[in-house]
């Protein structure tokens, strides 16, 4: 039930609204345990928790005081929620709670302050690096 005391049986399957099928499983991921993934980026690790093939993706980045996201260009709108430290580019800076989304054709480079970041970003296409290097995620296809 909605005031969480009381769990849906397990083996309820619930109809989909639209279509007479089952619904699609959620998917639950176990972020705390999940290992962190060194990045192309020096300083800069990753935990992927949605890629969808396509290069939505939502990922969960630690950055070391001072490492550097290089000159890159969104291709689609890009959301970042700070958790930790301090995310900060040309444009403007976040601290812990704050929150900055970016259009497609924004162009910057960015960094962590000096006590590092953790930053929640969620993507709906790949950025592209003015040097070349592959996005967070595009290693990871076939």
């Amino acid at each position: 039930m909605p005031d969480g005391t009381q769990k849906p049986q397990a083996s309820t399957m619930r109809k989909r609204l639209t279509v007479d099928e089952p619904s699609p499983r959620s998917v639950f991921l176990d972020v705390p345990n999940m290992p962190w993934e060194e990045t192309k980026f020096p300083g800069i690790r990753c935990k992927t928790l949605y890629s969808d093939g396509s290069g939505m993706a939502t990922l969960l980045l630690e950055l070391e005081p001072g490492a550097v996201v290089p000159l890159h260009e969104h291709t689609a709108i890009e959301q970042t929620y700070v958790l930790k430290g301090h995310f900060v580019d040309e444009e403007g800076e976040c601290l812990p709670g704050q929150f900055v989304w970016r259009p497609a054709g924004n162009t910057h480079i960015a960094w962590a302050g000096k006590e590092g970041a953790t930053i929640l970003g969620v993507f709906l296409r790949p950025n592209i690096f003015a040097d070349g290097r592959p996005f967070f995620t595009e290693e990871k296809k076939a």
